[in-house]
């Protein structure tokens, strides 16, 4: 019991949980960092995805200043789009972790109002077989309750039969 209560307490999935959150920044970090060292890493990895921000933000800029038709997006430098590029896969690594966060509470939390369904179900049923129980005990009884009056009424009958004999006797010896 002291055990539970102190699991209970001192939730150990949630202080997990902030601990990953709080080392993701510096290991996102580390990934801009690395990124900008490799060319292969920075070619394949930093470059595409920076180059495709670019992209979109300059689009959707021009559609909101109302510029139709087709836009001419001019190409990122080599060490901007490293460096926008490793922002990005950071920032992509941090939200990574919090999501992941967030669904392994709610399907904890999911998994635990499940248990608890399940364990009302199961008492429920404890009751309904408990209630069939008492049902079935008080129909026993009934019965033999039934039967006791039964012999009761029967030797009340017996009483009044032996009365009447004896009276009609009696009335036949006094004639």
């Amino acid at each position: 019991p002291y055990a539970e209560m102190v699991v209970g307490a001192f939730p150990l999935g949630k202080l997990v949980y902030l601990g990953v959150r709080q080392m993701s920044k510096p290991i996102a970090n580390q990934l801009k960092a690395s990124a900008k060292g490799r060319p292969w890493f920075k070619r394949y990895v930093c470059m595409p995805p920076a180059h495709a921000y670019n992209w979109l933000q300059m689009n959707v800029k021009m559609r909101v200043m109302g510029t139709t038709g087709k836009v001419k997006v001019p190409q990122l430098s080599e060490e901007t789009a490293v460096d926008l590029g490793a922002e990005l896969i950071g920032e992509f690594f941090i939200y990574t972790i919090a999501s992941a966060g967030i669904i392994a509470e709610y399907y904890r939390s999911s998994r635990k109002e499940q248990q608890k369904i399940t364990d009302k179900e199961e008492d429920f049923e404890t009751l309904k077989s408990k209630v069939s129980e008492l049902e079935l005990s008080v129909a026993q009884q009934s019965a033999e309750l039934r039967e006791v009056n039964r012999l009761v009424q029967s030797m009340r009958g017996l009483e009044t039969d032996e009365k009447t004999t004896l009276a009609t006797e009696k009335g036949k010896r006094k004639q």
